[in-house]
């Protein structure tokens, strides 16, 4: 495939020395994330005085170019105030590299779960601003799933993809799994991939994704954003370490606020609680 002419509508080609300068030759200390293909590194682009966020592809990866082609025919297509928004790319000397704009206070994962690497990180975050992720994150996928010309599934809504802007404004980004459904087509829907605990039981056994499925990974980060603990963790021993069987099990015997986040301190609307947990379940 000619690169140059696939990505030939994305407005900003950035040059791979601008991208070296900005991250002092992809530091390790200017680190933001490391995927299944690839590091994302924070870039200052002196230029422009820009902060933005790129994402490098690994060298020989073919499913990392996969991704990359994915990501770039979906993202840069789509526009929400709720979705992280792609700049631009850089494909120099055999080399691919997507550019981001920044998010300010990271991932959501690392802001819901333990301490964070940074003392900033480690502040828990109030329940008025868990309300309004959640209400953020199910914005994008109603534009992902219903709103747009055709339907976007993403295949892989979790935590570590959600990511907060200066304001804690929640954008879902990582398209590298997405696929586009014609509206008319959704009963043929896409192979299964995804997160373990994040993703729906029935595409375990089918093998297949749909809107549905994004649904159901929805509703464990509603759980997890609710209860301060991850999709699959290890001291849920009794339930298999999964979340939400843990919740279910609360539900059951009418103790749903049990399983609130205790670092809340009791700190938050029971009703918009126990409203959050029961559309999580």
């Amino acid at each position: 495939m000619d690169l140059e002419k696939f990505l030939y509508h994305i407005p900003r080609h950035f040059k791979l020395d601008d991208l070296m300068a900005g991250t002092n030759n992809f530091s390790e200390t200017l680190k933001l994330g490391q995927g299944g293909f690839g590091g994302v590194y924070k870039c200052n682009l002196a230029q422009t005085n820009e902060i933005v966020a790129v994402k490098r592809i690994s060298e020989g990866s073919k499913q990392g170019i996969k991704e990359f082609i994915s990501e770039v025919s979906i993202a840069s297509r789509l526009r929400h105030r709720n979705l992280v928004q792609l700049l631009g790319w850089c494909h120099e000397l055999d080399q691919l590299f997507l550019v981001y704009e920044y998010m300010f206070n990271g991932s959501l994962d690392r802001r819901i779960f333990t301490k964070g690497r940074r003392e900033e990180e480690s502040q828990v975050l109030q329940w008025s601003t868990r309300y309004k992720i959640v209400s953020e994150i199910a914005n994008a996928l109603l534009y992902l799933h219903e709103e747009w010309d055709e339907c976007v599934v993403h295949r892989d809504v979790k935590s570590s993809n959600i990511l907060l802007d200066r304001n804690f404004g929640a954008k879902i980004g990582d398209f590298g799994l997405a696929r586009m459904v014609k509206h008319e087509r959704l009963a043929q829907t896409t192979q299964a991939a995804g997160t373990l605990g994040y993703l729906a039981p029935e595409c375990v056994a089918s093998g297949k994704t749909g809107p549905e499925s994004d649904v159901y990974s929805f509703g464990a980060v509603a759980l997890e954003i609710a209860c301060g603990k991850k999709a699959i963790d290890v001291s849920l021993v009794e339930f298999d370490m999964r979340l939400v069987a843990w919740a279910w099990d609360l539900y059951s015997r009418g103790r749903l606020l049990e399983g609130a986040d205790v670092r809340l301190n009791g700190e938050f609307e029971e009703k918009e609680m126990e409203r959050l947990m029961v559309v999580g379940l």
